[in-house]
């Protein structure tokens, strides 16, 4: 009996041995490194890393081992992840992973890894050849995978646990095991895989995502990359902020301008929908001492009417319905999950607020989203109007060019440059365009002489810019060819002032000789003109320019640009 009792002994002993030796899913996922056991929060549809790994059937190669540049034909695989986060506590989290193969590769409709006819130096010399990597479909539908003897070796995952056998499931060749917060998920694909998790579990701050793939083998499965990620979970909802301004020259620059709105527009980072069920509203302070401004919408508008630094701060609430907890406390449960030191307000459980005289009964929990910015108000160019517009006498000489002065005066900051742009009567195709730096010390009042070179029906803008604004006046004109006498003869104006010239959006004119982009407009107030009548209409004005005169803006005359 003693003999037994000590035979028994050695075995338990060795298999003791065998089960402490055996592979886990976090001695592969984690890439050889070890860490503590901690217990987690159970995610939903994961399992425990503890778990054991098949490595006979998908083998586990150090990051060195030379076997990694012979897994795939032709050349390294590489495969790249990115999530949707920062996401907020309670919403799902969405992973997306990316096989990228080596050049000329492509994965076809069955899922087959084909060299690309256009791509090889090499070609077949049918087309009806193809040189496949690997032709998995021709040699699934040969095996049958119901008459293979090692049939249940190949549609397990690393724990032993089957296929899911959705339509199509023969077609995904490879293998994803992702790893993240002690726990493993496994799912089969194609090229690409995706997934989402929820993070009502998942403890606040930054987390590490990994995957690791495998493709088919006759003989079990081969490793052929890795990748990893980053990811949040937040208790504050991800905000931020878009603000523009009709006359703003460049919106990246934090610069406004004085006595114009400004929109600003808020977008929430929700990509799972989480809030959609939610009441939202948005607090505004603008620091002008204007108050506080509270809105429903994610748009709005402000003016400053002071020049200065401003600090803008915003605040978005989200009252999100939740199925009510029971009413009778429970007792706490014997052991709590480690939440490896972060405080009680880092926890990942939403405290959850009820309200009992709700008309529906229901209970919510109410998160906050912040975003502050510092932004300057300057004066800035808020008005450009034509005043004037008269053709000039010309020799015989100069008879093959039509000579026009335009009047234009400004309101607001003094301009540092002007740029004009002719187009046709529909104002779509730009024709000519010109842009020069200008000098004025006084008042805004300058003359801008434009040469045409055929008679015709003309739609002109012309801009005036600063370093921080920018505004237009635009007008549709008739110049007749040849010479004349007069002020006003050879020029017929059908269209006279537009009022101020709205930019929406990121513009950017010229910056002393650099290339002059023209921007929308919008027609406001209408003025009647000495001389001519002037019809006014809203028309958009976006110019595109195809050609560029030499000298349009003549300077030979004191006063004119």
């Amino acid at each position: 009996m003693s003999g037994a009792g000590h035979h028994l002994g050695l075995l338990l002993l060795a298999e003791a041995v065998l089960c402490a030796a055996a592979t886990r899913f976090q001695d592969v996922l984690s890439h050889g490194s070890t860490s503590p056991v901690t217990s987690y929060k159970k995610l939903q549809g994961w399992s425990s890393d503890q778990n054991k790994w098949n490595e006979k059937l998908y083998p586990f190669w150090e990051e060195g081992n030379p076997r990694w540049k012979d897994c795939w034909k032709g050349g390294r695989v590489t495969a790249k992840m990115d999530s949707d986060s920062p996401a907020l506590v309670g919403s799902n989290v969405t992973f997306v992973v990316t096989l990228q193969f080596p050049k000329c590769q492509t994965e076809d409709n069955d899922g087959n890894i084909v060299y690309s006819r256009n791509c090889t130096r090499d070609p077949p010399a049918s087309m009806d050849q193809q040189a496949y990597v690997y032709n998995w479909t021709e040699w699934i539908d040969n095996c049958g995978w119901e008459n293979c003897t090692s049939n249940h070796s190949h549609n397990v995952f690393p724990d032993g646990r089957p296929f899911p056998h959705h339509p199509g499931w023969r077609r995904r060749n490879f293998v994803y095991v992702f790893h993240t917060f002690g726990q493993y998920y496994q799912t089969t694909g194609r090229s690409s895989a995706k997934f989402s998790v929820n993070t009502a579990n998942i403890t606040l701050g930054e987390h590490g995502m990994a995957v690791s793939i495998y493709r088919r083998g006759h003989s079990g499965f081969v490793p052929i990359a890795r990748a990893k990620t980053v990811y949040s979970v937040t208790d504050k909802i991800p905000v931020s902020v878009t603000m523009s301004q009709k006359h703003d020259r460049n919106i990246s620059d934090s610069i406004f301008i004085k006595d114009s709105p400004i929109t600003f527009d808020v977008k929430i980072h929700d990509p799972s929908y989480y809030l959609n069920n939610s009441a939202i509203s948005y607090k505004w302070n603008f620091g002008d001492g204007s108050g506080l401004f509270v809105a429903s919408g994610s748009s709005t508008s402000h003016t400053y009417t002071l020049q200065g630094n401003f600090t803008l701060n915003l605040t978005v609430q989200a009252i999100i319905p939740v199925p009510c907890k029971p009413v009778t406390p429970t007792a706490p449960p014997p052991t709590s999950a480690v939440t490896t030191g972060q405080s009680s307000d880092s926890d990942s459980s939403p405290t959850v607020e009820s309200v009992e005289d709700n008309p529906d009964g229901g209970c919510h929990i109410y998160r906050n989203g912040y975003y502050g910015s510092s932004i300057d108000v300057v004066e800035g160019i808020l008005e450009v109007n034509i005043i004037q517009m008269t053709s000039i006498q010309m020799t015989e000489s100069q008879a093959e060019n039509s000579l026009v002065d335009f009047v234009v005066t400004c309101q607001g900051s003094l301009p540092t440059d002007v740029c004009t742009v002719v187009s046709d009567p529909t104002c779509q195709v730009s024709k000519s365009m010109v842009c020069d730096p200008i000098v004025v010390t006084d008042e805004c009042l300058l003359t801008i002489r434009r040469a045409f070179e055929e008679p015709g029906t003309y739609c002109i803008n012309i801009t005036l810019g600063d370093d921080t604004s920018q505004a237009l006046a635009s007008a549709l004109i008739s110049v007749n060819g040849g010479t004349s006498s007069g002020t006003t003869e050879g020029v017929f104006i059908f269209l006279g002032l537009l009022a101020v010239f709205a930019t929406i959006g990121a513009f950017f004119l010229y910056k002393r000789y650099k290339q002059y982009k023209p921007i929308e407009r919008s027609a406001e107030q209408t003025e009647k003109q000495e001389g001519f009548t002037a019809y006014f209409s809203t028309f958009k004005a976006i110019f595109f320019p195809n050609s560029t005169e030499r000298n349009p803006l003549l300077k030979s005359k004191p006063g004119i640009v």
